[in-house]
This record gives C-alpha cells, sequence and structure tokens, in this order.
C-alpha cells in the first residue's frame, strides 16, 4: 500500500516529541534535585518537593511512554541500545528509584539525619539521571561501535568519551536552569529570592557549557550541521533557540516568571529539535563503520504495524495531553506553606 507520507519519517517525529515532553517536564523536576541542597532549612526544602511534588510521576510518564514508542516503531534501536548501554540504563533506572523513594520517604520520619540522607539521595540521583541522559545524547551523535548484526561491541567506558561527558554536563547545566526558574515560578518570599540566585549562576554555567559543546560538535561533528547547510530554512531552529535563551534573564529581571519559563521550555524543545534534525535519518550512528549505522529505514516496523500505532497515538495523545494539561492547571499557582504534604 503507498502512503501520502513516510511513515518512519512520522514515528521518528513522534519519538522525539515524546522524549522532548519528557526533557522539558521531568527537566525542571531534576533541575529542582541539583539546586535543592543549596535551600536552607527544612521548610525551605519541603516547599521545593512540594512544587513538584503533584506532577513529578506524571512527568515521568513521558519517559516510559517514549520507550514504548521507541519499542513499537524501532525494535532493532531498541534491542541495540537497551542491551549495549545495559549498564549505564541500570544507573539510571537507580536514579529513578532513588528519586522517587526519597521524595516520598523525606518526611515520614521527624528525624534530622533521616531527611538529610534522603535529601541528599535526592539530590544526587536528579544530577545522576540528567548526566546519564546528556551522555546517552552525546554518544548518538559521536557514534558507538556497531557490528553488522547490529549489536554494540563497545564497553561501558567508551560511552564515557570527553565530548558525550561534555554533552552530560551541559544537559545537568540546562536542567538545573529550567528547575531554578520553575522554583522562582512557584515559591515567593526568602525562598524565591533565593532562587532567582540560582537562576543566574546557572544561567551562566549554561552559558559557557553550550558555547563549548556548540564549538565542540561544529569542529568535531560537522554532520550535525550538515542538513543547516543544505536546508537554510531550517536556521529557524538555532535562532529561535538563542532568542528564548536570551529572553530568561530579561524576563527574570523583569519579575516575569511564568514568561521565563516559558523561554525556557522552548529553549528545551529548541536544542532537542536542533539534536534531531542533526541525526536524521539515523538512529543510532555506528562509529567507525557508518555503514552499520540504525537509520528510520533498516530498524523500522513494518508498515502495517506502523499504521495500525498511528491510529492508536492520534486516539491516544489527546487524552495524555488533556490529563496533563488538567493538573498543570489543578496545581497552579504558589506552593501553600502552610499546607506541606511532602
Amino acid at each position: 500500500m503507498n502512503y501520502p507520507f513516510d511513515l518512519q519519517t512520522v514515528w521518528f517525529l513522534l519519538v522525539g516529541v515524546l522524549l522532548t515532553g519528557y526533557a522539558i517536564l521531568d527537566g525542571f523536576d531534576l533541575g529542582i534535585g541539583t539546586v535543592y541542597l543549596l535551600a536552607k532549612g527544612d521548610k525551605n526544602r519541603r516547599t521545593l518537593l512540594n512544587a513538584i511534588g503533584p506532577v513529578w510521576d506524571g512527568n515521568e510518564v513521558w519517559l516510559i511512554t517514549g520507550g514504548g514508542a521507541l519499542f513499537a516503531a524501532f525494535p532493532h534501536v531498541y534491542a541495540t541500545v537497551f542491551s549495549g548501554f545495559y549498564l549505564p540504563f541500570v544507573l539510571l533506572l537507580f536514579g529513578l528509584i532513588f528519586r522517587a523513594v526519597a521524595i516520598e520517604f523525606r518526611s515520614k520520619l521527624e528525624s534530622q539525619r533521616w531527611r538529610n540522607a534522603w535529601d541528599v539521595s535526592f539530590s544526587v540521583a536528579s544530577v545522576l539521571i540528567a548526566l546519564l541522559a546528556g551522555v546517552a545524547l552525546g554518544n548518538m551523535i559521536v557514534g558507538v561501535p556497531l557490528n553488522q548484526e547490529m549489536e554494540y561491541t563497545g564497553t561501558f567506558f567508551t560511552l564515557l568519551n570527553p565530548y558525550s561527558l561534555l554533552v552530560g554536563v551541559t544537559t545537568v547545566a540546562l536542567f538545573t536552569m529550567h528547575g531554578s526558574i520553575y522554583a522562582v515560578l512557584k515559591t515567593e518570599g526568602e525562598l524565591q529570592e533565593q532562587a532567582r540566585k540560582w537562576v543566574f549562576g546557572s544561567i551562566i554555567f549554561f552559558a559557557l557549557c553550550y558555547v563549548l559543546t556548540t564549538m565542540s560538535t561544529l569542529l568535531f561533528f560537522p554532520h550535525m550541521a550538515e542538513k543547516f547547510r543544505t536546508q537554510p530554512i531550517l536556521l529557524a531552529v538555532p535562532m529561535l533557540n538563542v532568542l528564548a535563551l536570551f529572553n530568561i534573564p530579561r524576563e527574570i529581571y523583569r519579575r516575569n516568571e511564568t514568561m521565563a519559563f516559558v523561554s525556557s521550555c522552548v529553549a528545551v524543545a529548541t536544542l532537542m529539535a536542533l539534536f534531531g534534525i542533526g541525526l536524521y535519518p539515523n538512529l543510532v550512528l555506528s562509529n567507525p563503520n557508518p555503514e552499520y549505522s540504525l537509520t528510520i529505514r533498516n530498524a523500522s516496523s513494518s508498515n502495517a504495524s506502523l499504521t495500525i500505532m498511528l491510529t492508536i497515538a492520534i486516539l491516544g495523545m489527546p487524552f495524555v495531553l488533556a490529563y496533563t494539561s488538567a493538573i498543570y492547571w489543578v496545581f497552579r499557582g504558589k506552593v501553600n506553606t502552610e499546607a506541606l504534604h511532602y
């Protein structure tokens, strides 16, 4: 059967949208974790946890859905990545588990030592998750050793190359900025003023990482910029990214936290778009044997499977979006410090 559109490209975009949704939504959760230990006093820390308390578990659904979509649409990629990156994914899983347990268990006992232990667990797990996510993205750009059977032939330390670690640190910086802005948005008083300082500090941290990562990418991995040279219209994406980033300190200075957070969301989304545009049509780039790369063509399910799943996705996505919108609408506004549940 002939289709008026490319099903593989549609699913590439859909998986990208789901992972971008996760980066935006869980990104500020992780960012709260990276600055969490900077908050002094039990009440301030509980306030930060209550800022993400109603939404953090729902945000992680986007990661699960993205992984499910990847498995269904591109099973060879799922098999290669999850088997080859086994140890990093186990570490990521432990990070997700300890972060969730820390949030729920932190206030179960009236013991400062107990709370401090879970505070450290929450913060360390948040940094670890962001770092591993960035390292994974960095390796997608560098490429990983694959054989003709689509199997990963490297080791755990192969993944810890300098560029991927740089992307990992940049991701931590990005989420720190994103989470700090969310903290300003959801708090007030002394804690909000502390959070404003975190925003400006994290902007400087991210700006340095951003420049280093961009220069390294253009110098060592020019294939990520090839489509921008051949299709100049795509330059609108990096331009929007830069404008969004520059607008963040402007809105924070004007005390317009809502627009600062919107700008931060746009910055995260456009960075993910830049990654997707540079990677397409590859899904897992093979290095040093590019002929073994996994692409949207050789790693996808059949057209019949993609069609059925696309129908389900079209029917299901409005419910996911409606649920997410409803939760954020119900829990809009500042955290009520007189009724802290976490």
